[in-house]
């Protein structure tokens, strides 16, 4: 072979390693994003039920992250910035996962014969998990564009005036159960397709993830769904005074 032969001959074999890393370089992109979102709604959707300890929870809470332990009253733009920082890593694991998803009604039905025929529990929650990330692309996209737009109008009346007053609490019932859905699902298959907490047998280890995993999709389902009832509640009272602010006692004005 030539110097010329040689030389193309390893610069393809060069070329193909590069280009076999790239998959592989997507997929631990796609899990990184998948566990920081995942990890981001665990205590997002625990903060957002501080309302079930009452209002003026729910208020201190928001102020926090608005950021009065560093300037007096707080500003909305700590949350503005918070949800664009969410909101890159949201469109960045949406990009990476819908190269999985069924290109063509037709793979979509090829997929949905495999998984009847095989019965498998894990082909199952894949498609549970497309299904889910689906709906979020939309409705995640549009609760991520009303948090930087309407950082302002974030707290126990503001909230529930919203989600009672403006109806958006279908979109937000919506949310909660492909939220929840598509987190615990992903949770799940970061575990096993990286072999975290295997132990000495993996069968067992995943029947064990199963119930873990179905035990925290149905506690964030009730205390999200208690949560979202408690903003309804709380809207429909407050529907008179559309638009007012939650104060606390003694305060004369304060903005949620």
């Amino acid at each position: 072979m030539s110097q010329k032969g040689t030389i193309e001959s390893l610069t393809g074999k060069n070329s193909q390693k590069k280009k076999s890393r790239i998959p592989a370089k997507m997929d631990f992109l796609q899990s990184a994003t998948g566990a920081i979102l995942a990890l981001f709604i665990t205590f997002h959707l625990l903060f957002e039920s501080s309302i079930l300890l009452g209002k003026e929870s729910m208020y201190h809470l928001t102020k926090f992250f608005e950021g009065e332990f560093l300037i007096e009253g707080g500003s909305p733009l700590f949350i503005v910035f918070l949800a664009l920082g969410i909101s890159v890593v949201f469109i960045l694991h949406a990009l990476l996962a819908m190269r999985k998803f069924p290109s063509s009604y037709r793979e979509y039905q090829r997929f949905r014969t495999h998984a009847k025929l095989m019965g498998h529990q894990d082909t199952n929650l894949w498609f549970i998990q497309i299904s889910s990330g689906f709906m979020l692309f939309f409705l995640g996209s549009i609760h991520l564009f009303t948090m930087m737009t309407q950082a302002q109008n974030i707290g126990p009346f503001a909230s529930s005036d919203r989600i009672y007053s403006d109806m958006a609490w279908p979109m937000y019932l919506m949310l909660l159960v492909s939220v929840v859905l598509h987190a615990g699902v992903g949770v799940y298959r970061l575990i096993v397709k990286w072999g975290w907490f295997d132990g000495s047998d993996p069968r067992a280890s995943r029947r064990r993830h199963q119930k873990i995993i179905k035990g925290a999709v149905l506690f964030y389902l009730l205390i999200g769904l208690f949560s979202l009832a408690t903003y309804i509640k709380i809207g429909y009272e407050h529907q008179a005074d559309y638009g007012e602010r939650y104060h606390l006692k003694g305060e004369v004005t304060h903005a949620d």
